[in-house]
């Protein structure tokens, strides 16, 4: 994503992980507005996006017999969004411990107003990939190092 977009101040963190999309008739609901499990599945795009930009794909969750899965989705919708607009979507890993379980947060951004339209957080938790039970982070989880925050921040 372009670095200009990244470095804008709408954004709870410096610089995240961003990518965008454009909302399709499909992803309309009957109330007219972007469907909110059409958001999620956002989210799941980026988060898995970001993985990968770390070298964490499915792939290597394969490998290395570990991988994330969620717990607990929060989404605060903060403004409807309509089809064909163009959204950014942002990630970045708020808190890890580096044991079993990390909050990602999200935000999206509708990129003709800059207005953020939804903020959320999913919490992930190691598992093992055969027996789907939780299981200590490996140390090639240390990728998902939380994100700094800017000065004076809750976020």
């Amino acid at each position: 994503m372009n670095d200009a977009i990244a470095d804008d101040p709408v954004w709870d963190v410096p610089a995240p992980f961003i990518e965008s999309a454009t909302i399709a008739d499909a992803d309309v609901d009957r109330f007219g507005h972007t469907n909110n499990v059409v958001y999620l599945s956002l989210l799941e795009r980026v988060a898995w996006s970001h993985s990968e930009s770390l070298g964490l794909d499915f792939a290597a969750y394969e490998k290395l017999g570990a991988g994330c899965v969620a717990r607990r989705h929060e989404l605060d919708y903060l403004a409807p969004t309509f089809a064909g607009e163009r959204l950014w979507l942002a990630t970045w890993v708020h808190e890890n411990d580096f044991r079993l379980s990390m909050w990602r947060r999200y935000q999206i951004v509708r990129a003709s107003d800059r207005k953020t339209v939804l903020r959320g957080q999913t919490q992930w938790v190691c598992v093992d990939m055969k027996s789907g039970r939780p299981k200590r982070m490996p140390p090639e989880f240390q990728a998902y190092k939380p994100w700094p925050r800017r000065e004076g921040s809750a976020q």
